[in-house]
């Protein structure tokens, strides 16, 4: 009931029946922009504007749905492009883990060659420096020898110069002479 009495008060409210002057008269502003209105929407739809409007909202409309499909067709795409990255990312990883594997076994192989080549690098350097120990010993007892027999020679002269006299040094030095000549012949 309260719509129905709300409708007749409003049209009673409105400006163009509050006027004094009659509403449908050229004289009223009102009634001249209402018939402008009027025949401006007449002149709309003669023209065909609102299927025009409605025609490029369909347009629009197509255009967005055409947008969210390829959108859509994007994101399948770019989902299946992710997966087959982090495919390839899960295959790169696993064989980084090998390689890196792989270094630290044959790091392990190297350190251990290094090892035993180290070892037997000690063992030879210990080996010539006893040999060069062994020859240096051998050195230093010819040395002591040869100094030993030149002192033996040199006391031995210095006594037999002592002892001997011309006529002994002469008697040896024909004795010497005739072995010479006797192992020469």
């Amino acid at each position: 009931m309260k719509q129905l009495l709300t409708l007749p008060l409003a049209l009673a409210a409105s400006p163009a029946l509050a006027a004094s002057e009659r509403f449908v008269s050229l004289g009223n502003t009102e009634f001249i922009v209402l018939l402008a209105f009027i025949v401006f929407i007449a002149v709309l739809i003669y023209y065909k504007v609102p299927g025009m409007v409605a025609g490029m909202l369909d347009k629009r409309a197509d255009g967005i749905k055409a947008d969210l499909n390829e959108a859509r067709a994007l994101r399948e795409e770019a989902q299946t492009i992710l997966a087959s990255y982090e495919r390839k990312h899960k295959q790169v990883a696993e064989q980084a883990a090998h390689i890196v594997e792989h270094a630290k076994r044959e790091s392990a192989e190297a350190a251990e060659a290094a090892k035993a080549e180290l070892k037997a690098s000690i063992v030879r350097r210990i080996a010539a420096a006893e040999e060069q120990i062994k020859s240096a010993e051998a050195a230093a007892v010819k040395e002591v020898r040869d100094t030993a027999i030149a002192v033996s020679i040199g006391a031995a002269q210095d006594l037999i110069a002592k002892q001997m006299t011309a006529a002994d040094g002469n008697r040896l030095i024909d004795d010497a002479i005739h072995d010479v000549e006797t192992k020469l012949h």
